[in-house]
C-alpha cells in the first residue's frame, strides 16, 4: 500500500509538471501567434481594442522586462507592427514608427536592433524647427508595404523590406502652416489622411480629409472643411476662412461596413454650408460627398473662447450611435440617423456626459465590446473613466483619478500610458489597477499591445528634439 501512495504520488507530481509545461507551451504560443497591428487604435475606426490574444495577463504582466531602443527622432505618437515580414531578406517581427521629423524607422521587435531608416530628402531644412508631424504609419494589407507622413506635407508608400520610397503625395499646398498631426487610415485600396494647423492657429490654414490611392499614390479626391464647395487641394490663402483643423488623435474613423468617413474638426467659421468649423463630419468613402454633420447649439462659443470640438476624433459606438467629446470638457453621445443628411444639425445630442475629470478631451476613447456589452474607456488629464452603453445611454461603471493618454484594451487587459511617466494597466470590467509598469514622460504616445509585447513611445514633439526612445517590454522566455 505504501509504495503504491508512493506510485500515484509520482504520477500526480508527473501530471501536474505537464500541466505546467501546457500552460508555459500555451503562453509561449500565445506570444508567437503571430497577430498584427497596423494602424493607430488597431482597426480603421479606431477602437483602440484589439481582437487578438496577446499572451500577457493579469498574472504575468509585472513579469516582463523593459529594453529602450534609442531612436533618431522623438515618436510622439503610436507604432505600427508586421510579424514575420521579409527585411533586408530576413523574417522579422518589425515595429515601425514615424518621428517627429518624418524619419520612418523599423525596429526588430525581439533584439531591439534598428533594421533601416528613412529620411525624407528634405530633412534638414525643417529639422529642429516647430515643422513637425505626430502621425501613426499605417500598413498597406499585403504587408509588404507602410504608408507614413512627414512635415513636408507629403504621404510616402514606404516597402517594408528596406524602406525605400515608391511614390510621395504632398496633401497640403503649405506644409508651413497646415500639419499632419494624426494617424494615417488604409481602406480598400485608399489611404486617408487628414490635415490641421500648428501650435497658435498661424493663418491661412484649413483642415481637410485627403484620399490617396494606394497603388498610384494619386489623390483621388480633397474635402475642406472651410470652402468646402471647392474640391481639390487650395492654397489657404485664396479661401476666406481660415482654421477649422482636423486634429484628433485618431484622426479619421472609418465605418469598416460602409467605408465611410468621419472626422471632427476645431476652432474656425461656421455657416452650416461651406464652413463647418467645430463640427462632426461624415463622408463618403472618397470624401467627395458630405453624409451628416453636426455641431453643438454653442457652436459660436466654442470658437471664441477656443475650445474645439475636434480635440478628438469621432468614437463609433455601433448601433447607430457615436460618441464626440471635446476641449469644453464633455462627451456628447449622438445618433447617425439625427445628424444623417448635409443641412446644417445643431444640437440633437442624445446624452451628455462629463469628462472622466472634467478637463478637457484631447485623447482617443477606446470602444471594447465584450460579454455581450460595449464599455467606452476615456482618459483626460486628471483622470481615466468607463461607461456601458444601455438603452442608448452612457451608463457610468467606474473612474479614477489618475490621468492619461488614449487607452488601449488587448488581451483583456486596460493599458493607460501616463505622460508623466509610467504605463498602468488595469482590469477593464472594475478599473482595478493590475500593474504599473515604468517608463519616462510623453506627450500623445500611446502604447501598442501585440504577441507577447507591449511597446511605447516616449518623449515631446514639443521639445523638437531629433532623439527620442521606444520601450519594448516583453514576457519572460519559456523553456
Amino acid at each position: 500500500m505504501t509504495e503504491g501512495v508512493a506510485g500515484n504520488g509520482s504520477r500526480w507530481r508527473l501530471y501536474l509538471l505537464l500541466l505546467l509545461l501546457v500552460g508555459l507551451g500555451s503562453s509561449a504560443v500565445a506570444q508567437r501567434a503571430g497577430h498584427d497591428w497596423t494602424q493607430f487604435g488597431w482597426d480603421v475606426a479606431g477602437s483602440g481594442a484589439s481582437t487578438a490574444q496577446t499572451g500577457i495577463t493579469a498574472s504575468n504582466v509585472k513579469s516582463m522586462t523593459r529594453r529602450q531602443v534609442n531612436l533618431d527622432g522623438t515618436v510622439d505618437a503610436s507604432p505600427i507592427y508586421l510579424h514575420a515580414v521579409t527585411v533586408e531578406g530576413a523574417k522579422h517581427d518589425v515595429f515601425f514608427v514615424t518621428t517627429t521629423y518624418g524619419k520612418t524607422i523599423a525596429v526588430d521587435a525581439e533584439t531591439g536592433k534598428v533594421l533601416w531608416e528613412y529620411t525624407p530628402p528634405q530633412y534638414s531644412t525643417w529639422a529642429s524647427t516647430r515643422q513637425i508631424t505626430n502621425s501613426t504609419p499605417v500598413a498597406d494589407p499585403d504587408r509588404q508595404y507602410i504608408y507614413a507622413a512627414a512635415p513636408d506635407g507629403a504621404i510616402r508608400k514606404l516597402a517594408v523590406s528596406d524602406g525605400h520610397a515608391l511614390w510621395t503625395t504632398p496633401i497640403t499646398l503649405l506644409p508651413l502652416r497646415e500639419k499632419i498631426a494624426s494617424p494615417l487610415r488604409e481602406f480598400h485600396g485608399h489611404i486617408i489622411a487628414v490635415t490641421a494647423g500648428y501650435i497658435g492657429d498661424r493663418p491661412p490654414y484649413q483642415g481637410h480629409v485627403a484620399v490617396l490611392d494606394a497603388a498610384s499614390g494619386k489623390l483621388l479626391h480633397a474635402w475642406n472643411s472651410l470652402c468646402s464647395n471647392r474640391t481639390g487641394l487650395i492654397v489657404p490663402s485664396s479661401c476666406p476662412s481660415t482654421q477649422s483643423a482636423i486634429w484628433g488623435r485618431a484622426g479619421a474613423a472609418i465605418d469598416a461596413t460602409t467605408g465611410d468617413i468621419f472626422v471632427a474638426t476645431g476652432n474656425g467659421q461656421y455657416n452650416g454650408k461651406t464652413d463647418w468649423g467645430d463640427s462632426l463630419i461624415e463622408l463618403n468613402s472618397d470624401a467627395s460627398k458630405m453624409l451628416g454633420n453636426y455641431t453643438p447649439a454653442d457652436n459660436d462659443k466654442l470658437n471664441r473662447e477656443d475650445l474645439d470640438l475636434g480635440s478628438t476624433s469621432p468614437v463609433l459606438l455601433g448601433d447607430g450611435l457615436l460618441a464626440q467629446g471635446g476641449k469644453d470638457k464633455m462627451i456628447r453621445l449622438l445618433s447617425l440617423k439625427q445628424i444623417a443628411g448635409d443641412t446644417a444639425h445643431q444640437d440633437h445630442e442624445l446624452q451628455t456626459v462629463s469628462t472622466p475629470s472634467g478637463e478637457m478631451l484631447f485623447t482617443a476613447p477606446a470602444v471594447w465590446r465584450h460579454g455581450g456589452q460595449t464599455w467606452l474607456f476615456a482618459t483626460d488629464s486628471g483622470g481615466a473613466a468607463a461607461w456601458t452603453l444601455k438603452d442608448g445611454k452612457l451608463v457610468a461603471a467606474w473612474k479614477n483619478g489618475n490621468g492619461g493618454n488614449s487607452p488601449v484594451v488587448a488581451g483583456g487587459l486596460l493599458y493607460i500610458y501616463d505622460p508623466d511617466g509610467g504605463l498602468r494597466v488595469y482590469e477593464p470590467a472594475t478599473g482595478k489597477q493590475i500593474a504599473d509598469l515604468e517608463c519616462g514622460r510623453g506627450h500623445w504616445n500611446s502604447p501598442i499591445v501585440v504577441d507577447g509585447k507591449i511597446a511605447l513611445p516616449e518623449g515631446n514633439a514639443n521639445r523638437h528634439s531629433t532623439s527620442g526612445i521606444l520601450d519594448i517590454w516583453s514576457l519572460p522566455a519559456a523553456h
